[in-house]
């Protein structure tokens, strides 16, 4: 596990890639990624970097940051995904978070940490007892035996037209981490956080190949389209 950390971390500092270069690289920025990898890796060691990290989500000096504990049970995140041809059709539904915070310096969101359990991925009618569901988690998309938590690390956040904001984070999906940024609209009133926003992602930039047409040839009208959309309502309370 360490030596797995450092050659990424060593990697992330002395290469470009398309998601960053060296100067726009910050220690809190790195911390999250380590947080995201051990969480992808597992084990007991990850839980308690998971716990040393969640205190370190903004950069050093912001001494007004305040923690807010994400309530699972209002907190709701939906999904959808289509075949290629629309008429085919496509499917939705549901799947809950294991736990998370969000981190607000005055006022402002700095920063976060969000894990999904995989296990509750859910149909439209929130049932998981079904052939679909059974699909989505073997290994042909999410491998939830393999990976049970995916995890989203905020790690910028910039404010945007109409009041709303832009979330910039890691987004790790079997143990593979890429950078997304979606807009969202935070709210604050009575040490409540609402946090509402939409993303789009090509999941085989997370190898969830099966049947894709980027991959796969000969696939006609049974292609599924590469693009999943998560719809998030999140709430967190001190």
């Amino acid at each position: 596990m360490d030596t797995k950390l450092k050659q990424f971390l060593r990697m992330k500092i002395f290469k470009k890639t398309h998601h960053c270069t060296m100067n726009t690289l910050t220690i809190p920025y790195l911390i999250l990624v380590a947080a995201a990898l051990l969480s992808a890796c597992g084990g007991s060691d990850s839980t308690k970097n998971e716990n040393t990290v969640a205190a370190s989500l903004v950069p050093q000096g912001s001494e007004a940051k305040e923690k807010y504990v994400i309530d699972n049970k209002q907190s709701e995140v939906t999904w959808k995904c289509s075949m290629v041809i629309s008429s085919k059709g496509g499917h939705n539904g549901y799947i809950s978070l294991s736990k998370g915070e969000l981190m607000m310096d005055k006022g402002q969101l700095v920063g976060g940490i969000i894990d999904v359990d995989m296990n509750t991925i859910a149909d439209e009618k929130k049932r998981s007892d079904n052939d679909l569901v059974e699909h989505l988690k073997s290994a042909d998309f999410f491998d939830v035996g393999k990976f049970p938590t995916s995890r989203f690390a905020i790690t910028k956040v910039t404010s945007a037209s109409g009041g709303n904001v832009n979330i910039t984070g890691i987004l790790t999906i079997k143990g593979i981490m890429q950078t997304v940024t979606f807009p969202a609209k935070v709210e604050v009133k009575d040490g409540l956080i609402t946090a509402n926003g939409k993303v789009t992602i090509d999941r085989t930039q997370w190898d969830v190949r099966y049947k894709s047409g980027v991959f796969y040839a000969n696939l006609a009208d049974e292609a599924i389209s590469d693009n999943i959309e998560f719809e998030m309502k999140i709430v967190a309370k001190k």
